[in-house]
Parts: C-alpha cells; sequence; structure tokens
C-alpha cells in the first residue's frame, strides 16, 4: 500500500482526484507513490495531517457542503460530524509522536531529593 491508497483509506468516502490527495501529502511531507510504513510514527502522524487537511478544505468549501446529502442526514448534521471528525483527528495528531521523538525518549526517570 502506498500513501496515497493509505490516505484514500483514511478519507473514505470523500471522492477527490488523486492529483489534489498527491498535493495533500506532499504539503505533509509525504511522497504519493511512495510505499506506507506503518511502523512508522512519523508517517503515521503525516498522513493523519494531510486527512485533517482534506476534511478542513471540505469544510470550507461552501458549494460542496451544500451538495452532499447522505440518506437523511442535513447540510448541518454533516457539518456537525465533519467538525467532529476534525477536532478528533487534532486531538490524534498532538498526541502521536514523530519518530525522532520516540528514539529520543528515555525509558529511565531520576528522582533528586535535597
Amino acid at each position: 500500500m502506498n500513501n496515497l491508497q493509505r490516505l484514500e483509506l483514511e478519507t473514505k468516502g470523500i471522492k477527490l482526484e488523486q492529483e489534489e490527495l498527491s498535493i495533500y501529502l506532499q504539503e505533509n511531507d509525504l511522497e504519493p507513490f511512495v510505499e506506507y510504513n506503518p511502523q512508522s510514527a512519523t508517517s503515521k502522524k503525516n498522513i493523519y495531517r494531510a486527512a485533517l487537511s482534506v476534511l478542513e478544505s471540505i469544510a470550507n468549501d461552501v458549494s460542496r457542503m451544500k451538495s452532499v446529502k447522505l440518506d437523511d442526514m442535513t447540510v448541518s448534521d454533516f457539518s456537525d460530524s465533519i467538525q467532529s471528525r476534525i477536532d478528533q483527528l487534532e486531538r490524534k495528531i498532538r498526541q502521536l509522536k514523530t519518530d525522532d521523538q520516540l528514539q529520543n525518549e528515555s525509558s529511565f526517570f531520576m528522582l533528586f531529593a535535597d
């Protein structure tokens, strides 16, 4: 699976051209057709950042918001849902560490008392 396919998996149900998704990936330091590395914390964080960018773009596009209607979901329901997903992704991204941060973490603790 490459980075583009992984982003499509993360944004399932959102139809965008591959060229558009490629830009989102490149803006978040990922190459679209490079193999996705699920063991890399940095890759995972960047995929989530790219997905967040996609959702924020959709949330800012009023004409797209008006045209989206699934089953009995209204535009305001869709808006609430997308905003909720944006908030979830922002929290997840803040909590995720990069490979460098994980590498520099020390697993030992020293307590000094005077």
